[in-house]
């Protein structure tokens, strides 16, 4: 029987400084794209576009690899707490997403938009997302 200090404790290892470091850096390049979109498609200048591309391709590096780390933390992890297959997924489609903007941004000047600024969006929204399942609070301490 458990006690009640130990019923419901999960145990994960929390991500290494790298690892935090790399996730926690998308969310500002992610998040600098759609600011850099939202300019565009307010003042028609095309350096906002060039811009997001650059942005969303090291958001796209960042991301790359703290997908790398999730996908070993996954393999690895003891216990199944802490939900890291959907940390893993959420890093997965905001990769995914990422590139497809990627794509989406390397058309010419206008072509880009609106669907570069709704999946820029989308991407902002999976990043912020992923990076508060990967270095959310947890429960219990460290096994």
């Amino acid at each position: 029987m458990s006690s009640p200090t130990t019923a419901g404790v999960h145990y994960r290892h929390p991500p290494g400084p790298l690892h935090a470091t790399l996730l926690a850096g998308s969310v500002p390049l992610f998040l600098g794209a759609l600011l850099s979109d939202v300019a565009y498609y307010q003042t028609y200048q095309i350096q906002w576009g060039n811009f997001a591309s650059w942005l969303i391709a090291g958001g796209l590096l960042f991301c790359g690899l703290a997908l790398l780390f999730a996908l070993v933390n996954l393999i690895r992890a003891e216990r199944k707490a802490g939900h890291p297959a959907l940390y893993f997924l959420l890093l997965l489609a905001t990769w995914v997403l990422g590139l497809i903007d990627a794509f989406v941004h390397a058309k010419d000047a206008w072509a880009v938009m609106p669907a570069g600024l709704v999946l820029s969006i989308i991407v902002a929204v999976l990043a912020c997302a992923a990076t508060w399942v990967g270095l959310g609070p947890r429960q219990g301490g460290v096994k």
